[in-house]
């Protein structure tokens, strides 16, 4: 059994500011000196890239469908036996989504951290702190924080609408870069942090704004009020050896980085070598046995993915001599003969797979999936705002927890090429991914 403090920071809804309030409180411990473990409630690519960087170690996701249970356990209790602190951000609405946060919070007895978007109200912030409260009356509980808030007098009368005073852990003022938002966005979530030269200044500014809460003034003695038991999980198999000898080529770079670290935590424990390539920088496709082509952003980087013609001959060399291919949602669209911008205009792409994909203003899918592939379910999700056309073969499409999907996302297969929209969680079947990139039976 190992002890430590954590708090899952959830809201009544998304946009409140949950992944800024994350950010910060990681970071201002952090600069303290304290190790911190920073997790994602649900399937996501893009808020991990902040809480990375805030927390400087490596964020998993956790999903009580996507991981199961007993994954979530483990990766849980690892963390904890190496930290000061765990934090987990939440996913849309503390209620929302089947499971939601509040189920995780439940299951593991992790305290909830309410973030509130106040800026509009006064009185009615205290009936949505008892709402989220105890709207659900066996939900672990650590307090409300109010987010965006106008200064002390409105702060005042936030505190004042709390049926419980001690549910009040502070207001955090509207924070801002220059007049520019803290962490910016685009269609598919925040742009990632990797991608903003002045990343650690924004989360530093956003950490001493949640300084002067009484959060954020909390030390390691005040947070053990918020200690979690993590029991040691059992002892799982270990994950064959099926890609042993093999190495698998990754594209990482802006357009594919769409990648969780427990994909490649797995790809290790198959034993498979991997080697990344930047297709943006021009890179040839490195000698290997098996490519991943990851999610990502294509559609903003397509002239100069289209312009690499040595890595398309690369591809098409790999797939002339029979080595699988494994593209999945942006991957994917790289390998169609064109892509339709937002703008309206028609960028050519590598032509690898016949058909063509669109951008589009309005969300495409978004949900959990999983893959049977021969027998072996594989889990995941779909998120995605573009649309494809395609005269490839369809191996078989994804469906929803629990049963058929009509909509399900088709798994393209031309020779050993395979490409999907569906966004695969590899530890959830080792053995489907070590199919997908060739390993042994």
């Amino acid at each position: 059994m190992t002890r430590c403090p954590a708090l899952l920071v959830a809201a009544p809804a998304s946009g409140q500011g949950k992944t800024t309030v994350v950010a910060a409180l990681a970071r201002l411990h952090a600069r303290q000196g304290r190790r911190v473990r920073v997790f994602k409630c649900g399937p996501d690519f893009l808020d991990p890239h902040w809480h990375q960087l805030a927390s400087g170690t490596p964020v998993h996701s956790l999903d009580l469908w996507i991981n199961g249970a007993e994954d979530c356990a483990a990766r849980l209790h690892a963390a904890a036996c190496d930290a000061d602190l765990v934090l987990i951000e939440g996913v849309m609405g503390l209620f929302d989504g089947e499971p939601s946060a509040a189920d995780l919070a439940r299951h593991f007895g992790v305290p909830v951290l309410a973030v509130v978007d106040a800026s509009a109200m006064a009185g009615t912030f205290g009936a949505l702190a008892h709402g989220l409260r105890h709207y659900q009356p066996d939900l672990p509980w650590a307090g409300v924080l109010a987010n965006r808030v106008a200064g002390e007098r409105h702060a005042e009368m936030l505190q004042r609408g709390l049926r419980e005073p001690a549910d009040w852990l502070g207001a955090l003022p509207r924070v801002a870069l220059e007049n520019a938002a803290l962490l910016p966005e685009r269609h598919l979530g925040l742009v990632a942090a990797h991608e903003l030269p002045d990343a650690l200044a924004r989360l530093d500014a956003a950490a001493d704004a949640l300084a002067a809460t009484p959060l954020g003034q909390m030390d390691l003695v005040e947070l053990q009020r918020w200690a979690v038991d993590f029991p040691a999980p059992p002892d799982r198999l270990p994950v064959p050896p099926l890609l042993a000898g093999r190495t698998v080529a990754v594209a990482r770079d802006a357009a594919f980085s769409f990648i969780y670290p427990a994909n490649l935590d797995t790809l290790a424990q198959l034993g498979a070598q991997v080697r990344f390539f930047s297709p943006l920088a021009g890179d040839a496709l490195p000698a290997c046995d098996a490519v991943w082509l990851p999610g990502g952003y294509p559609e903003l980087h397509a002239a100069q993915l289209a312009a690499n013609r040595g890595l398309q001959d690369g591809l098409r060399a790999h797939l002339a001599a029979d080595k699988p291919l494994w593209a999945e949602c942006g991957g994917m669209l790289a390998l169609f003969e064109s892509l339709r911008l937002q703008d309206g205009s028609v960028q050519a792409m590598w032509g690898l797979l016949p058909g063509t994909a669109a951008m589009q203003a309005r969300l495409a899918s978004l949900g959990p999936r999983q893959l049977d592939l021969a027998g072996q379910m594989l889990r995941g999700h779909s998120f995605h705002y573009s649309t494809a056309d395609c005269s490839a073969p369809v191996l078989v499409r994804s469906s929803r927890p629990g049963g058929a999907d009509a909509d399900g996302e088709p798994l393209f297969a031309l020779g050993s090429l395979r490409a999907s929209y569906f966004h695969a969680w590899f530890a959830s079947n080792p053995v489907a991914v070590a199919q997908l990139l060739g390993g042994a039976a």
